[in-house]
C-alpha cells in the first residue's frame, strides 16, 4: 500500500477567462503562482492543461511545461484532447510524464498509444469509447480492459496505465459513487491497474462542493482509488486525503499528519515551564 497521490488541478484555463487570456498572450505569471501554491499545499503531482480555443495549444502547453518544471521537481500530468499538443508536451518534458489521456475509441488508441510507447510515459485511460460514457459500470470496465489489452500489444505494461472509471455528478446520478467504488475495486483486483478521476465532477451543480468532494475522496481512497485530480488548496480536501491515508495505514505512525497539523509550541512556552519547575525546586 502506498499513500494516495493528489494531482493538483489548478493549471487549467478551462472556466478561467483571465488565465486563458494570459496564457494565450504568453503571460505565465498566474501559472507560476498556481504552481508554487499547489506545491506548498502538498500536491504530489501537477496536471498541466492549455486548452484555449483558437490558440496554439501545442506551443502553449510546451512552454507551460518548461516553466513548471523550472519551478518544481514534482511529476506532471500532460493534459490535452489534442494529440499534437500531447506530443509537443512530451518532447520538452524532463523525466517520466503521465499522459492525460487515451480513451477506448479505436482512432484515439491508434494515435496515443504509440506516443506512450515512444516516450516511455504512463497514461490515463478513460473508460469511454465511440458509444460515449455508459452509466453501466460493467460496460466501463470492459472499455478499460480493452485499453489495457491494446496497450499490451504495444508493449506497454499495466503498471503504466492509470484508469479513470469516470465519476458522474451525484446530483444527476444517485448511484454514481457506489458505481465508482465497485468499479475501482474491480479494476484493482482484475486488471491490477492504478486508478484516478476528476474528483470535483462528483459535486457538479451542488452547493458546498468542497465538502462533497472531501467526503467522496475519503470513500474512494477506502475503496482503493490511488490518485485523483483535485484542488489541494482547499483544507477540507487536503484533510480528507491525509486523514484517509492515516486510516488506511499509509501514513506510518501518522508522521505526515502530525507534521502538518501539530500546533507549534508558542515562543517561550518550554522555557516558561522549565522556569516554573526550577521555582518549585527552590521553594522545596
Amino acid at each position: 500500500n502506498r499513500p494516495f497521490v493528489m494531482i493538483g488541478e489548478r493549471i487549467n484555463p478551462t472556466g478561467r477567462k483571465l488565465l486563458a487570456k494570459e496564457m494565450a498572450e504568453g503571460d505565465f505569471s498566474r501559472v507560476e503562482q498556481d504552481t508554487l501554491a499547489q506545491v506548498a499545499a502538498g500536491a504530489h503531482m501537477l496536471d498541466v492543461n492549455a486548452g484555449i480555443p483558437l490558440a496554439d495549444e501545442p506551443k502553449i502547453l510546451a512552454d507551460t511545461i518548461k516553466l513548471v518544471q523550472s519551478l518544481t521537481d514534482l511529476p506532471l500530468s500532460i493534459d490535452s484532447s489534442i494529440v499534437a499538443a500531447l506530443e509537443a508536451g512530451l518532447e520538452v518534458y524532463q523525466g517520466k510524464a503521465l499522459l492525460n489521456s487515451v480513451t477506448g475509441e479505436e482512432e484515439r488508441l491508434e494515435v496515443v498509444l504509440p506516443l506512450v510507447k515512444k516516450y516511455g510515459c504512463a497514461v490515463v485511460a478513460i473508460s469511454n469509447d465511440e458509444t460515449g460514457i455508459s452509466e453501466d459500470p460493467d460496460v466501463r470496465f470492459e472499455v478499460a480492459k480493452k485499453i489495457v489489452e491494446h496497450a499490451a500489444d504495444y508493449g506497454i505494461p499495466s503498471s503504466d496505465i492509470v484508469v479513470d472509471p469516470l465519476v458522474m455528478p451525484i446530483g444527476a446520478v444517485n448511484s454514481a459513487v457506489r458505481q465508482v467504488m465497485s468499479l475501482v475495486r474491480r479494476l484493482q483486483d482484475e486488471l491490477k491497474v492504478n486508478t484516478t478521476c476528476g474528483a470535483s465532477n462528483v459535486s457538479f451543480g451542488l452547493p458546498n462542493r468542497h465538502g462533497v468532494n472531501a467526503a467522496f475522496l475519503t470513500m474512494a481512497i477506502a475503496a482503493g482509488l490511488t490518485s485523483a485530480i483535485t484542488n489541494p488548496l482547499h483544507d477540507s480536501v487536503m484533510q480528507a486525503v491525509m486523514g484517509a491515508d492515516v486510516m488506511m495505514g499509509n501514513d506510518p505512525h501518522c508522521q505526515k499528519w502530525i507534521k502538518k497539523y501539530r500546533e507549534p509550541v508558542a515562543e517561550g512556552e518550554n522555557g516558561g515551564k522549565r522556569e516554573r519547575r526550577r521555582a518549585r525546586v527552590k521553594r522545596g
